[in-house]
């Protein structure tokens, strides 16, 4: 029996407790790694503390497709491996913040996925656990925004009583069929 069929056995206060417990577990994994990380579906924000005064000509900071590296020059890396997915070497970039704090911005390349970890070697979290910030209709790229409005659209007609965009492109082609062919009778037409 796998671990969600028992899940799903449990009551809902024994999912609750378990939840709890395994949110525990991951905030304790995670704040023990020697860096912070925050993930959109598009990017990761990787935060890693140096020493006071570190300047970014004292770093040695790698980032390719599959690899990460942060470190101090002549120095062991401050973190190191291979990232858990492949990231846009291009468009990922790290600076220095107040000589204390190595910000890192990676680029997923697989922008509709979440990360369970940032290194493949380090704890993994939850990724259906995660609650996504509410996404903006401009976020969307033209194709899905317009099925979106489309569909809301389609949902308020509805509650409305009113007929959905569909339903209008239906009608609309048969009033000027109607209006093309007046000697035919459309009183008794219904529209499928």
């Amino acid at each position: 029996m796998s671990a969600t069929d028992d899940y799903d056995k449990l009551s809902k206060e024994e999912r609750e407790a378990r939840d709890k417990a395994d949110r525990e577990r991951e905030a304790a994994e995670q704040a023990a790694l020697p860096y912070s990380w925050t993930q959109q579906l598009g990017d990761v924000d990787v935060t890693v503390p140096v020493p006071k005064g570190t300047r970014a000509r004292d770093l040695a900071v790698v980032i390719q497709k599959k690899k990460l590296s942060v470190g101090l020059k002549g120095k062991e890396p401050i973190l190191s491996g291979e990232l858990c997915k492949d990231v846009k070497v291009d468009e990922s970039t790290w600076t220095v913040e107040d000589q204390e704090t190595v910000l890192i911005h990676l680029e997923k390349v697989n922008r509709q996925q979440w990360w369970e970890n940032v290194l493949t070697h380090h704890p993994k979290i939850d990724t259906t656990k995660i609650q996504p910030e509410n996404s903006k209709l401009s976020d969307l790229d033209g194709e899905t925004r317009g099925m979106v409005e489309k569909m809301m659209f389609d949902n308020q007609q509805k509650q409305m009583g009113k007929p959905t965009s569909d339903e209008l492109k239906k009608m609309e082609a048969l009033k000027k069929f109607q209006e093309a062919h007046p000697e035919l009778d459309f009183s008794q037409a219904k529209i499928l």
